[in-house]
């Protein structure tokens, strides 16, 4: 039997540990019959039941083609099927691409071609959107319930895949902890979304046993985040190597969350944005502290910390993380301090530092770069974009893009974005992108994009555009264009006109100006004209 150890290096565990298809075996057989997910349906799967699923489906997998190092896009909602996608594909030894499931148009046709996938699997709402555009590699797509566009490219039903009854083949060698696990797009600052490359020890990392101590194998975490988000995707993964459990549902619902936490037994779960406040604004009411949960992650922390603390009776804790790096920045239990993300934790190096690299004074802003102890660690890169690699790992660290000060007593404070992006309702926006598609708009001559603060936490996006000459600009029409072109989140809700952009003597449009400026009075709102978008859910 070949040894499950990879290196001598005590800091790379052995693959069982943090490798998917032998973390996989590994408890299917210790813990047969302890259960590993459960869902909103009440169906519940153990990790033996688990381990024949995904094995069927990795061979239907590779009866398609699907081989070790082969990438496969993964363009699913939250799902069963999803949860075995990911973990088939691995345990062929593939690359795991999980795409955004509100990317259409030109950002869908950038994530394709950068994922060098031959094979997608996709859910069949979505495929329509693939008429049209240039899909790159893609020539296969494996379908999810019914396709919406039967003529697209050649496809399987995902379902005749999974019910595979033959044996998956055999590895030539064994997939180690540095190997490739996924490529996972994160928002792009002055250029398309960039996909980060992440070996398994670096996911393992992210959530890891030395990263989040106080989560453990007898917990069984909620997913109410995307999988093809790393809050999403990393906490399953997390949570299998730690021999534990999952609940999953679909997105975040106030109404349905804590009906469906207390009837999985959730112990843990993550709380980004504006979804503290609204669990706060319910009601207050007998039962809420009948329920398990012991842990829960906010992210940003509020000044509500304490309140949701001491109505529910949970341990809040908050960190800094982001898809590259590996939650290198944890807070105590119930942090008292306002605003701040933790302090750094064991295993990482962090510095604070100007525009030079160079360490500024203790309590001043600067960059936050990282770097870890542990060889593979943290993101491998940006795929097929080593200028962008270049630039954030420069000088031997990795550039986080933020600011923060820290006091000292060593905690670390969130203070800005140094990246021209947006965050909104937990998604990274690229301004770039959102002025890609704006400026197609005929009557636009010139656009920024923008973040401005919103009501509910985190951001909004604005636009200020220019018109061409002799021409006008309908806000209603041009927002009713991005719908169609957009991912829901990256809709603008505020557009400015102008007559010209505010620019610097080497004509670069000086954003500064614009944030500075607000939400003015002559900005048009989609939202008091009624004009909303939500995500597209399954069904």
């Amino acid at each position: 039997m070949q040894s499950l150890s990879s290196t001598t290096d005590h800091r790379i565990p052995n693959r069982d540990v943090c490798v998917t298809r032998y973390v996989l075996e590994r408890y299917a057989h210790e813990t047969p019959q302890k259960v590993f997910a459960v869902f909103q349906d009440g169906e519940e799967w153990t990790y033996s039941a688990l381990l024949a699923s995904v094995r069927s489906l990795a061979s239907g997998l590779a009866s398609q083609g699907v081989a070790r190092g082969d990438h496969v896009a993964v363009w699913m909602f939250d799902s069963k099927e999803a949860i075995l996608a990911f973990m088939a594909i691995n345990y062929l030894g593939g690359v795991f691409v999980p795409l955004n499931t509100a990317f259409k148009g030109n950002v869908l046709e950038h994530v394709l071609n950068v994922s060098d996938a031959r094979c997608m699997v996709a859910h069949g709402q979505l495929t329509d959107r693939l008429e049209g555009i240039n899909v790159a590699q893609i020539e296969r797509v494996i379908h999810v319930g019914p396709s919406a566009s039967p003529g697209v490219l050649s496809q399987t039903d995902f379902n005749t895949l999974a019910t595979s009854t033959e044996t998956p083949p055999e590895l030539d060698s064994p997939i180690e902890p540095w190997d490739t696990q996924s490529i996972i797009f994160t928002s792009g600052t002055t250029g398309p979304s960039k996909g980060v490359l992440s070996s398994y020890l670096h996911i393992f990392t992210n959530a890891g046993p030395e990263t989040w101590h106080f989560v453990t194998g007898e917990d069984r975490f909620l997913i109410n985040m995307p999988i093809f988000h790393i809050g999403g995707m990393g906490v399953i993964f997390v949570m299998l190597c730690r021999g534990g459990s999952i609940a999953m549902m679909d997105g975040f619902d106030t109404e349905k969350f804590w009906p469906f936490v207390k009837e999985s037994k959730t112990t843990a779960f993550f709380l980004l944005g504006v979804m503290t406040t609204f669990i706060l604004k319910q009601p207050p009411a007998v039962g809420d502290k009948d329920h398990s949960v012991r842990v829960a992650f906010m992210v940003p922390l509020t000044e509500t910390c304490t309140d949701f603390h001491e109505r529910f009776g949970i341990d809040v804790y908050t960190i800094f993380n982001m898809t590259e790096i590996s939650s290198p920045i944890v807070s105590e239990p119930n942090p008292v301090r306002r605003g701040t993300c933790g302090k750094k934790r064991d295993g990482v190096e962090v510095r604070l530092v100007d525009k030079n690299d160079c360490e500024v004074e203790l309590g001043e802003i600067g960059e936050m770069v990282v770097r870890t102890d542990r060889p593979w660690g943290m993101n491998s890169g940006y795929y097929k974009n080593p200028e962008a690699t270049a630039e954030a790992w420069r000088n031997g660290w990795f550039h986080t893009g933020d600011c923060f000060r820290q006091d000292e007593e060593g905690h670390f404070y969130f203070v800005d974005r140094m990246k021209d992006a947006m965050r909104r309702r937990g998604e990274n926006i690229s301004s770039f992108e959102v002025e890609a598609e704006v400026v197609a708009y005929g009557a636009v001559r010139e656009v920024a994009a923008y973040a401005v603060p919103s009501d509910l936490g985190e951001d909004d996006v604005m636009i200020a555009v220019a018109p061409v000459s002799g021409q006008t600009i309908d806000q209603r029409d041009l927002m009713l264009f991005l719908a169609e072109r957009m991912p829901y989140f990256m809709v603008p809700r505020y557009i400015r006109v102008l007559d010209e952009l505010p620019k610097t003597p080497s004509s670069k449009v000086m954003k500064h100006v614009l944030r500075s400026d607000g939400v003015t009075a002559d900005a048009w709102d989609r939202e008091k004209h009624n004009i909303t978008f939500k995500r597209e859910k399954l069904g």
